[in-house]
């Protein structure tokens, strides 16, 4: 983490030294996956690197372009909020942005504008007040240990919360949200492992969105954990120009599979400000996602899904789907609510399902 990349040679001219955008930092490793040079990469008419590996971490210029649509809070995470860093939407769990930090920054992050402000990992207040609101809600049956990256701390700090956490709820299941096994895999050590061990009952939940993220050092970190008989399972943002071709989420999908985790969620992208580029229209992610249907197994199928950017939460597509009403899809919830999710243009060219 120390060692991480934190300036770009050209970083004022890509417009992201202001002060309320979302911070750069790519570890080595991160930054190794690419095909090219991170200084010196190519990148389309909007200044997005064409490498899928650097589009997710280097800044550009289509950041500053905000949609009248895009929303600095795109879940409306702060309307659940009960007290700082702790968001109780659905009434089984609650989630703990534990840290603003991360190994690596991703430029597409939905929680982008909020990370900011939380600085450090949560102190023994906050802690203390997670604790007490498991004691009080005995229909609290997990939690979601997220940020941030909660393994950008360390196990010293995680230990401290786990056990406050047990200390409120025994029984409580752990899910444990993170991407530093593929940001930063040397994380993943024996420490940890022992640790994560300890506080069964947890899932690990881990966010993938490229094959090429899928290394030798990747799956041997991640065996660790399966060995340690902690569950694994995926998610992944589907992302113009990353991710979003047939062959490459079939690829994604099945290597997978075959290492032991579980595609969990396929998700289409959030509102969140500055990320239109990375969008694309939710008309072709249902097309790619009835295309994975006739080339993955029932095992390596993830869940297409959808934040409600009213803050209705999560939507399963295409299950949801009622109609597109004037530029907007109209979805339902299982209990018959109503939310809307726009149809973005997208140039012709681009919207070939390859």
């Amino acid at each position: 983490m120390r060692g991480r990349i934190r300036t770009l040679p050209t970083l004022s001219e890509q417009g992201s030294e202001r002060g309320r955008d979302l911070p750069f930092a790519a570890t080595h490793y991160w930054l190794s996956l690419a095909d090219e040079d991170y200084r010196y990469c190519r990148r389309d008419t909007q200044g997005v690197p064409l490498d899928p590996i650097l589009a997710q971490a280097l800044p550009s210029p289509a950041e500053r372009k905000i949609a009248p649509i895009e929303m600095k809070d795109p879940l409306h995470e702060q309307e659940h909020g009960q007290f700082p860093r702790m968001i109780h939407q659905y009434s089984s769990r609650i989630l703990l942005r534990t840290t603003g930090d991360c190994p690596v920054f991703c430029r597409y992050c939905f929680r982008r504008s909020l990370l900011p402000g939380d600085k450090g990992f949560m102190d023994e207040a906050a802690q203390e007040n997670a604790r007490l609101y498991l004691a009080s809600h005995p229909e609290i049956r997990e939690v979601l240990v997220s940020g941030g990256d909660p393994l950008s701390a360390s196990n010293e700090k995680l230990e401290s919360l786990f056990s406050r956490l047990r200390a409120g709820r025994k029984e409580v299941q752990l899910r444990l949200c993170t991407r530093a096994p593929v940001t930063l895999p040397v994380r993943i050590d024996a420490g940890l492992v022992d640790l994560l061990a300890r506080y069964k009952p947890l899932h690990m939940v881990i966010h993938v969105n490229h094959p090429r993220e899928i290394t030798p050092l990747f799956r041997e970190r991640i065996g660790w954990i399966l060995a340690a008989g902690i569950p694994v399972r995926s998610q992944t943002v589907l992302l113009r120009g990353i991710n979003d071709k047939v062959d490459t989420l079939v690829e994604l999908f099945s290597t997978l599979a075959q290492a032991g985790i579980d595609p969990y969620y396929l998700f289409q992208g959030d509102l969140a400000q500055g990320t239109a580029h990375f969008r694309i229209p939710l008309s072709r992610g249902l097309l790619l996602y009835d295309a994975l249907r006739q080339r993955l197994s029932g095992i390596e199928m993830p869940r297409f899904a959808v934040d409600a950017p009213d803050g209705g939460g999560k939507l399963y597509l295409p299950e949801s789907v009622l109609r597109l009403e004037e530029g907007f899809w109209v979805l339902r919830t299982p209990d018959g609510k109503l939310h809307s999710y726009p149809e973005e243009p997208e140039e012709l060219d681009q919207g070939r399902i390859r």
